[in-house]
């Protein structure tokens, strides 16, 4: 039998496998139908995994800037569950919130989600695309950052834009995506390059960079960046943030992990993990609402 088909049917050894090296899970929170459709807006959490059994997978809770996310119970995700350059997803629910604290160590916050009955191969040029499910990539827009105090000017109107947007409620009016592309406001940077947001982590993020694009990367350490969760969210996220490491994929992509760097501006931190905090309760009251109708 291959290797892919026996991992396939053997799932659980390799879930095993992964807690025994204390790996982790990606998971997302599933959209309505303009991400089913692929519009490109889930973020996927790298979860690591606390405890395993035949019913249930404990991991932990998704994290961003220091800020714990909670995921109510009921909440259906999507999670992958990666070996290499392999992945396998499959569609589970947020049974319960705990803390997670074995042999009286301190306690992790963690959830607890429902384990599958069966797991999918992902497509090696899809990624993140199965039968049953499929997880579409936000597009993000990095440029070279050349001067760190240039960003004050340019994410200080990116926090004005946002608490007109809040401030506004549901009778403001919508933001086109468009108009969230002006050159205007950029701080002092290179020249722009385009990635896809693979991951989101407690301090950072993981940025997917094809190979024709991906020069910047050894040529600079800090980065603006800027990609919009419309419609859910209408202001684009912006921030700086510096690589920390990069390894190339069989894809022969480039995939860059970076940490946030609000050091420019400490203020700007709280904007951002407000405009996740915001994307991801809308998911949820999305997925409730559809639900109830």
């Amino acid at each position: 039998m291959p290797a892919q088909r026996s991992r396939t049917l053997n799932w659980r050894p390799c879930l095993a496998q992964l807690h025994e090296r204390k790996g982790s899970l990606e998971v997302a929170v599933v959209g309505g139908p303009a991400q089913e459709i692929g519009a490109g807006q889930h973020l996927i959490w790298r979860v690591r995994l606390l405890e395993i059994s035949d019913d249930a997978i404990v991991v932990e809770r998704p994290m961003a800037l220091g800020r714990t996310i909670d995921l109510e119970p009921g909440t259906s995700l999507v999670a992958v569950l990666a070996i290499g350059q392999n992945r396998w997803m499959f569609s589970t629910i947020n049974l319960a919130l705990l803390d997670h604290s074995p042999g009286g160590r301190r306690p992790t916050p963690a959830m607890k989600l429902a384990a599958p009955e069966l797991v999918e191969r992902c497509q090696r040029r899809t990624h993140y695309r199965v039968e049953t499910a499929a997880l579409s990539l936000p597009h993000v827009d990095a440029w070279p950052l050349l001067d760190g105090r240039s960003v004050m000017l340019a994410e200080r109107a990116n926090e004005i834009q946002f608490d007109l947007s809040v401030s506004g409620g549901e009778q403001a009016p919508m933001v086109q995506p468009a108009k969230l592309q002006d050159e205007e406001m950029l701080p002092q940077v290179g020249p722009r390059f385009s990635a896809s947001l693979m991951n989101i982590g407690g301090g950072g993020l993981g940025l997917r960079v094809a190979s024709r694009e991906a020069s910047a990367l050894s040529r600079h350490k800090l980065f603006w960046m800027r990609f919009t969760l419309y419609p859910e969210v209408e202001t684009p996220i912006c921030a700086t943030a510096k690589v920390v490491h990069t390894h190339l994929e069989s894809s022969q992509d480039v995939y860059a992990g970076l940490a946030f760097d609000f050091s420019f501006n400490p203020g700007h931190q709280r904007f951002v993990i407000d405009q996740i905090c915001r994307y991801i309760s809308a998911l949820q009251r999305a997925q409730f609402r559809r639900r109830s109708a």
